[in-house]
């Protein structure tokens, strides 16, 4: 396998972590008022940029729950919508991820492996934020939203969904 055994729990630990920082999709949009607006999305926050429109301000910064609200009403509020619940779901893989780095015995006595939970959250993650970039597309967003994170995201949970565990490493595993 790519990746050691003993080592599947760094995985995904590193994984989730680096996952918070990358963008789930960046979007530039031009000819807006004379000037153009640069959004940059990651899981937990977005941060608009605006270059010479006279409306807006340089830099934004928003939680999904504020860029859901100020899109309400909108074409594209449902894309918003849904990336409320793929934030709530990466919020739980973060949570996961930092129990299970400060308390990996603790972690590793669960009824699930908590490397296969973190692969899962990370997975359906992607999963939900592809829905929320594919609606931007369909809804009219201006601009082509590049799902950069998305990829990621769906990668890692993949492996760390078929990464092997030996060694009583997963007491949910009955092979181990």
């Amino acid at each position: 396998m790519w990746v050691r055994s003993e080592y599947a729990g760094e995985l995904a630990v590193l994984s989730t972590w680096l996952s918070a920082l990358i963008p789930w999709t960046v979007s530039y949009t031009s000819g807006i008022g004379g000037g153009a607006l640069l959004f940059v999305r990651f899981p937990l926050v977005q941060i608009r940029y605006s270059f010479g429109v006279p409306l807006a301000r340089g830099i934004t910064v928003a939680d999904p729950l504020s860029a859901a609200a100020f899109q309400q009403g909108q074409s594209v509020a449902v894309a918003y919508r849904i990336w409320i619940v793929g934030a709530a779901v990466f919020s739980l893989a973060l949570l996961v991820s930092v129990v299970y780095y400060r308390r990996e015995a603790w972690a590793e006595s669960w009824s699930v492996d908590p490397v296969r939970l973190l692969g899962a959250l990370l997975l359906t993650t992607g999963v939900v934020l592809a829905v929320a970039t594919s609606l931007l597309v369909t809804r009219g967003f201006p601009g082509v939203p590049i799902p950069v994170g998305v990829g990621f995201l769906l990668l890692f949970g993949v492996l760390l969904l078929i990464v092997e565990r030996t060694d009583g490493e997963s007491e949910s595993d009955p092979a181990a």
